[in-house]
């Protein structure tokens, strides 16, 4: 995963096969990863999906709609946002 500053828009690489991501250059790199589409997208068109297994400390995230753009989070803030969703703070 390329990296940048945290929550910032990163242009995607292009690195992929089928949804699967490859990084390059340390052991950690060579897991293959896939994005998977969030359980609250539901049937809709309007899908988030989140890069699995996630890079250390990293919370990748993009559009289903919009491959070619990835936000990057740190992982302690995307499990407070997801914590808060789950306790209907943010509704």
């Amino acid at each position: 995963m390329p990296a940048g500053p945290p929550g910032s828009w990163l242009r995607h690489s292009g690195a992929h096969d089928n949804g699967r991501e490859r990084g390059a250059g340390t052991v950690s790199d060579a897991i293959a990863r896939t994005w998977r589409k969030s359980s609250y997208s539901g049937n809709e068109n309007a899908c988030l999906e989140l890069l699995t297994p996630p890079p250390p400390g990293q919370a990748p995230v993009r559009d289903s709609k919009r491959t070619d753009a990835v936000i990057v989070f740190p992982s302690a803030a995307w499990s407070c946002l997801v914590e808060a969703v789950r306790r209907g703070d943010l509704a």
